[in-house]
């Protein structure tokens, strides 16, 4: 089957294309530049140059294709707007599927996005995934809560420099999942044809809450958090201050998220009906202990290595004539 991926340079698109690889299915990513792609080509994805924001670009991307997965998303300092890349883009990609009759659609929202109308991000996913439901394209719809990835720079990275970690008092328990099983579940979409025409949540094995992300983090490296709190007033404050100039609008928007993670509902969801429609064992899905465990042991062995280095370095400056 040839596959094209949308967003394929993103942190869960990459995570997408290569699973696809794996699974031996014949890869093509449109991206809008080939340079910065060019680790996806050395995978062995077809590249094709385009832009989600240029439709005329889309009928040759989807030709002799048979599916599509979509994990495009704008980011924070992206030049194009939410509203520009992930709606009027996905509306001009959805069409264009239609109109040369694409097999299956895979597209990722976020989870509860129907709840937050108010949040730019969110009501431009509940408002794709009902053009999906009413266009002729047989969809899967996967709403996982967010990704481990994010943790690192958030958490991890901060308790390893004794920089300080900001949480909210307010924030929710997320239930994360890591990239790289969501990828699965949009690969095995494909050879699960059961799974069209429905939307699923995934979530990981638990919900955690930042202080207990914190405290997962200081165990495994070692250290103490320096931990900052950050009242919700002056984030609402900051969204409105960004949303004062053009070129920090999605800025503005995201920080709009953070009312999600105060809504005082976990982002978590029931994993029973999902695993066995996907025949995916839920044995197998990394849990975050795991994947912390992995990224601080590989750091940490990385900063023994370093400083070992140093010291050899700084011993062989030594004066031969000074003793030992």
């Amino acid at each position: 089957m040839n596959l094209l991926i949308v967003g394929g340079t993103g942190t869960l698109g990459r995570q997408v294309v290569r699973q696809a690889l794996d699974e031996g299915y014949q890869v093509h990513c449109l991206v809008r530049s080939p340079r910065k792609a060019s680790f996806l080509k050395e995978w062995g994805a077809h590249l094709i140059q385009g832009d989600l924001c240029e439709p005329e670009t889309l009928k040759a991307a989807l030709s002799n294709v048979s599916a599509v997965i979509d994990a495009a998303t704008t980011r924070p300092n992206d030049t194009l707007s939410i509203r520009q890349v992930d709606w009027e883009g996905k509306v001009a990609l959805i069409q264009a599927a239609e109109a040369v009759g694409i097999e299956r659609f895979i597209f990722f929202s976020i989870m509860r996005a129907e709840k937050f109308p108010h949040v730019p991000l969110m009501d431009i996913k509940r408002c794709t995934e009902e053009l999906l439901q009413k266009s002729s394209l047989n969809y899967t719809i996967l709403r996982p809560a967010g990704f481990y990835q994010g943790l690192i720079g958030q958490y991890a990275i901060p308790v390893l420099e004794q920089h300080s970690v900001w949480l909210m008092n307010e924030a929710n328990a997320v239930a994360f999942m890591d990239t790289q099983d969501i990828a699965r579940f949009a690969i095995s979409a494909l050879s699960h044809p059961e799974t069209a025409m429905q939307t699923f949540d995934l979530a990981g094995p638990k919900a955690w809450s930042p202080d207990e992300i914190v405290k997962l983090c200081e165990r495994l490296s070692g250290k103490d958090a320096k931990i900052a709190r950050m009242p919700l007033k002056a984030l609402r404050g900051a969204r409105k201050l960004a949303r004062f100039f053009e070129w920090t609008w999605n800025v503005a928007d995201r920080l709009a998220f953070t009312e999600v993670l105060v809504s005082g509902q976990p982002l978590n969801a029931s994993m029973d009906q999902v695993y066995p429609a996907f025949e995916i064992d839920a044995k197998t899905i990394v849990t975050l202990e795991a994947y912390m465990q992995d990224y601080f042991s590989r750091i940490l062995k990385k900063l023994k290595e370093i400083d070992y280095q140093k010291s050899k370095r700084q011993s062989s400056k030594r004066s031969p004539f000074k003793s030992s």
